[in-house]
């Protein structure tokens, strides 16, 4: 071997090296639980000879009272929008601009300049959907696309209804079926909310994360509940059918971040660029059943996904409402509504 084709070869063998030294190691991910695909991260492991641990959590603020006590050794978090905007705004997300990364010519040009992460500095496209709710038809045949039996139920579901435990989500549920603004401050109105939840709570019979248990044990006939959720539900209870209620309801999308302190920086970029792989979104949609935002995925996608009502919103439903961070004197307000709430 020449001098010239052994440096070559030398050259290449550290470089492959120092490619693999990269890629081996630990990732960390801190997700909403039932929400990963665990096929999704073998397929992750063995592609990059990396270890995952994947913890879980049951809403963002949770989240981010976990990551704001600092060293949780997680590198990876999947905050919903307006808590993409927090995080950013507390310091406590990498800047990983996943823009120049290899597959963000994946990303579906909609989601990219978003209110929460203009340009897509922190953050790429996890899932996205909506929260409404959902009855089971056999139990209740009237009209669902409508708050009304939410917050004023008909006897056939007086005792029968889970609420998600989610201060937002019933909050903002209540201000649409009152015609109120979001992110309210008006003292009178936030007075007339809390009467209106006080009084609907008597009909509601838990409060609780777990939709989709709530549903199939028939523990319940209607849940607030997220699309995919709703969808998971039916293929058990098929009797099920998701509401797009004519006051409207909360549209979301979750998104995968890097914590600023991510022990395992590298590892959680190779994880964001992974996600935005049109073959790796479909695992993740075919397992929790909601949209992506990763162009070419629906060709992996599972056929019921591409029609499903909880997926494909009826041409006369109202535009999903996006939420943005509410000021902090209106937080506290919330605080206070729901803490008199859940008494």
């Amino acid at each position: 071997m020449n001098s010239k084709l052994f440096k070559a070869a030398v050259t290449s063998v550290i470089a492959l090296t120092a490619v693999q030294a990269q890629a081996e190691g630990k990732l960390n991910i801190y997700n909403w639980g039932n929400y990963t695909n665990p096929e999704m991260i073998k397929k992750f492991e063995a592609q990059y000879d990396i270890d995952v641990t994947l913890d879980g959590y049951d809403s963002n603020e949770t989240m981010l009272a976990k990551v704001k006590e600092g060293g949780t050794g997680y590198d990876i978090v999947v905050p919903g929008d307006y808590m993409v905007a927090i995080m950013v705004e507390e310091g406590l997300l990498a800047e990983i601009n996943a823009s120049e990364m290899d597959n963000f010519k994946n990303l579906d040009p909609n989601w990219i300049d978003v209110y929460w992460d203009p340009g897509r500095k922190y953050s790429v496209p996890y899932q996205w959907g909506t929260t409404s709710f959902t009855v089971d038809a056999d139990v209740y045949g009237g009209d669902i696309n409508t708050l009304e039996i939410v917050f004023n139920p008909p006897a056939e579901l007086k005792g029968r209804i889970n609420m998600l435990n989610d201060m937002n989500d019933v909050i903002n549920a209540g201000l649409r079926y009152l015609d109120y603004p979001r992110c309210n401050s008006n003292p009178e109105q936030m007075k007339q909310l809390l009467d209106l939840l006080l009084k609907a709570k008597d009909d509601w019979r838990t409060m609780d994360y777990a939709v989709i248990e709530k549903l199939t044990s028939k523990d319940v006939d209607l849940s607030q509940s997220w699309n995919g959720a709703a969808m998971r539900a039916r293929n058990d209870r098929p009797t099920l059918k998701y509401a797009y209620p004519k006051e409207g309801f909360t549209g979301w999308m979750d998104n995968v971040a890097v914590l600023a302190d991510a022990p395992n920086m590298e590892n959680a970029k190779l994880f964001v660029n992974f996600m935005m792989d049109p073959e790796n979104a479909a695992l993740t949609s075919n397992f929790a059943r909601y949209a992506n935002g990763v162009l070419g995925s629906d060709k992996f996608m599972d056929a019921e996904m591409l029609d499903a009502p909880e997926i494909v919103m009826p041409a006369d439903a109202p535009a999903p409402d996006f939420v943005k961070p509410c000021d902090q004197d209106v937080v506290e307000l919330y605080n206070k509504v729901w803490t008199r709430l859940k008494q």
